[in-house]
């Protein structure tokens, strides 16, 4: 079993607290949505540099597990912890999230943009749902088409491999439903937060690329960096959305 993500993320994601088009603003929006009691806990598979359950456990009072396969990302995230003062809420292990599923039930389980883990996003609530409570929340963060894209070229652009690895949000919704699955609330992101998660990772490159000017990784770093900007605002940025939704299974 790898013990790290590709080198590729943790050099472009280095300086993100967030690792998705979410804002620390749209997290807040998010947990207070949900109506979070002091004493809730939440597992988050894929938990990134930790800035969700860090925040929900300063302003929310929140307990909380993150799991991440990034050695580098799960550092800060005890960082965060300790900077928010919040470490005795909120515990990270570097390790696999596929597969991993809590010893006690929780009351929200995320995967918030990591349904690789599970296979998918059928597959990610499936394992979810091993360590949710009855009654409890899972959460689910995963793009989604703005506009078809009217060919395979756009939606390769965007990351994906062929237009149906998305959905639109209307067939998002509708494919929660048929997994036996009530959306009981969504939080979307914005243009704002799209511009974030991918803009700040040009000016980490070029800081990377003047500080290790010799490194074997430096040509690919330069080469994704002259051609990444110009990607982004005419595929990303213009054809796929982003979001959290809030699933309760149907009884």
């Amino acid at each position: 079993m790898a013990d790290d993500i590709p080198r590729f993320f943790t050099i472009t994601e280095s300086a993100h607290r967030i690792h998705n088009p979410f804002t620390a603003e749209k997290f807040a929006t998010l947990g207070a949505a949900l109506r979070l009691e002091p004493g809730t806990c939440v597992l988050d598979l894929g938990s990134g540099s930790g800035e969700m359950l860090c925040t929900w456990a300063r302003d929310y009072g929140i307990t909380g597990t993150g799991v991440d396969l990034s050695q580098l990302f799960s550092e800060q995230a005890k960082l965060r912890a300790r900077e928010l003062g919040v470490s005795d809420k909120v515990k990270f292990i570097h390790r696999d999230a596929a597969g991993y599923v809590a010893e006690e039930k929780v009351g929200v389980a995320a995967c918030v943009g990591a349904t690789w883990i599970g296979g998918g996003v059928a597959g990610t609530i499936q394992l979810l749902a091993q360590s949710l409570k009855p009654g409890g929340i899972i959460l689910i963060g995963e793009p989604y088409w703005l506009q078809i894209p009217g060919t395979e070229e756009i939606a390769q652009g965007c990351g994906a491999g062929v237009s149906a690895d998305f959905f639109t949000l209307p067939e998002q919704i509708a494919a929660f439903a048929e997994l036996g699955y009530d959306v009981v609330e969504m939080v979307l992101a914005d243009q704002e937060g799209w511009d974030r998660y991918e803009a700040a990772k040009w000016l980490t490159m070029r800081r990377w690329l003047a500080a290790n000017p010799d490194d074997d990784y430096a040509p690919e770093i330069r080469s994704h960096l002259s051609q990444e900007p110009k990607r982004y605002v005419t595929y990303t940025r213009e054809y796929l959305g982003w979001g959290v939704f809030a699933l309760m299974a149907r009884g």
